[in-house]
C-alpha cells in the first residue's frame, strides 16, 4: 500500500488531480444488507408498508445518492455516471434484505465510493420505512465486492461481505 493520496506533503487534505490519468470504462460493485424480524421482512416483502413500497423507493434513493456522492464525500470527483443499479433481494436465511449497487463511468477515476454509496443509502431507506415496524435492524456488511478498469487493474473481494 503505497502513501495516501489525499493528503500533501504537509499533511494537509486535498482533492487528487486526475487531469493526466486516462479516460477508461471503471465500473464497481458493493453490497450490504439490512437484517430484520421476520415478520418485517415479510411487511416489507408484501409491498404493504405504511410509508409504501419499500423497495422502490429504496432502489431511487440509492440511483439518487451515487448521483450525489461527490456532495456527501468531502474530496470525492464529481462524476458522469453513465449507469447504476440497485437491486434488492429478500433473504429469508438472514432474515432480511441484501442490498447490491453497481456503478459505471468512462472517466479518470473510479467509481467504488458512488457503489458504496448507493448501497449504503438504500440499505438507510429501508431502514427509515420499516422503522415503526421494527426499530432493532441492523445495517451490516457494507462493502466493496468488486472494482474493474483503470490503472490499478481489476478487484474482487477474497470473501464476500
Amino acid at each position: 500500500m503505497s502513501g495516501l493520496t489525499h493528503l500533501s506533503t504537509a499533511g494537509e487534505a486535498r482533492m487528487v488531480d486526475v487531469s493526466d490519468k486516462a479516460s477508461t470504462e471503471r465500473t464497481a460493485i458493493a453490497e450490504g444488507r439490512v437484517a430484520m424480524a421476520r415478520e418485517t421482512l415479510a411487511l416489507c416483502a408484501s409491498g404493504n408498508a405504511k410509508k409504501g413500497d419499500v423497495f422502490a423507493a429504496a432502489r431511487i434513493a440509492g440511483i439518487m445518492a451515487a448521483k450525489k456522492t461527490s456532495d456527501l464525500i468531502p474530496l470525492c470527483h464529481p462524476l458522469a455516471l453513465t449507469k447504476v443499479t440497485v437491486d434488492l433481494a429478500v433473504d429469508e436465511a438472514l432474515p432480511g434484505v441484501r442490498v447490491r449497487a453497481s456503478a459505471k463511468v468512462t472517466g479518470p477515476t473510479g467509481v467504488e465510493m458512488e457503489a458504496l454509496t448507493a448501497v449504503s443509502v438504500a440499505c438507510l431507506t429501508i431502514y427509515d420505512m420499516l422503522k415503526a415496524a421494527d426499530r432493532g435492524m441492523r445495517i451490516e456488511g457494507i462493502a466493496l465486492v468488486e472494482k474493474r478498469g483503470g490503472k490499478s487493474g481489476d478487484w474482487i473481494a477474497a470473501e464476500p461481505a
